[in-house]
């Protein structure tokens, strides 16, 4: 460990931190886990409020900036900063002013409660925008549209997001299987999945362990996993060929699903989209009109 050179870039830190996660204490597997879902208050808090936010104390966050080769935290925290300075320009200012918002929202009625769960929705929605790929997008939707059968997989409060890719994607024709744990047969279910299927999984921490099992065993039979989770350490990004990581602020319980609603909608409205491009299998969505 004395002898590990420090990455010089962001993207290096994170291919690091991957490498080594397996092999962290607990400890610093919460501070991997934390700096990974928010770079942006990694470059701007201070050591002591990072380590409340990982739930560690700040010595951890020494310690686990030497492991990766760092002679302190700040030549650490001094990556972040450099990434926030070149990739996203105003995100941070503009989620700043939601949480400011959120904490002067005044009394608390029943009305607060709403304008802060939309002022959530709308910061969560705004970092969606900033952080996904084009690229990811677009070799998501050919998955989706290459598949012969389309499994979708996702429990506890992951399955609103399963559930609205299984009506979108029967409306338009695709052939989709829902993994419903109702009976305990999912996992018998998803033993006929091939390499000309596609495994559409979601989960957020704590992690279904079905989720999980059934996701890493179509991935050794060689099935194309698309993956929405929250995290690029969850146990579903290690074996998807695309993965969207989508984080959450706090581990509480009313944790969002906007931006996971939203991002799996995009999907299929692409999908709906490229199957109309004039191909004979053209989408076709029931409109129902009033005479």
């Amino acid at each position: 460990m004395g002898t590990r050179v420090a990455p010089v870039s962001y993207e290096g830190l994170i291919r690091d931190v991957h490498e080594h996660y397996e092999a962290m204490s607990k400890t610093n597997k919460l501070i991997a886990e934390y700096l990974t879902q928010h770079p942006n208050e990694m470059a701007l808090h201070s050591i002591s409020a990072l380590a409340e936010k990982c739930g560690v104390h700040a010595s951890s966050l020494v310690r686990f900036a030497q492991f990766l080769g760092f002679a302190g935290f700040r030549d650490l925290q001094a990556l972040f900063q450099q990434r926030l300075v070149t990739a996203a320009p105003g995100f941070e200012a503009r989620a700043a002013r939601l949480r400011s918002e959120v904490r002067d929202r005044g009394t608390r009625g029943a009305r607060s409660h709403l304008r802060e769960v939309a002022l959530r929705d709308i910061a969560s929605i705004e970092d969606l925008l900033e952080s996904i790929p084009e690229r990811d997008l677009a070799r998501a939707i050919t998955l989706l549209d290459n598949a012969q059968t389309t499994y979708l997989l996702g429990q506890l409060r992951s399955e609103p997001v399963v559930n609205l890719l299984r009506y979108v994607l029967t409306m338009i024709g695709r052939r989709c299987v829902l993994l419903d744990p109702g009976g305990g047969l999912a996992t018998h279910m998803a033993k006929v999945m091939g390499p000309k299927d596609v495994l559409f999984a979601v989960s957020f921490r704590f992690y279904a362990t079905e989720v999980v099992n059934i996701t890493e065993q179509a991935a050794a039979r060689g099935v194309p996993i698309i993956a929405i989770t929250d995290t690029t350490l969850s146990p579903l990004a290690k074996v998807a060929k695309v993965m969207f990581p989508i984080p959450e602020p706090e581990y509480t319980f009313s944790r969002s699903l906007a931006a996971p609603m939203c991002l799996a909608h995009a999907l299929t409205l692409g999908l709906a989209a490229k199957l109309g491009d004039g191909s004979e299998t053209a989408a076709r969505i029931p409109v129902a009109t009033a005479e």
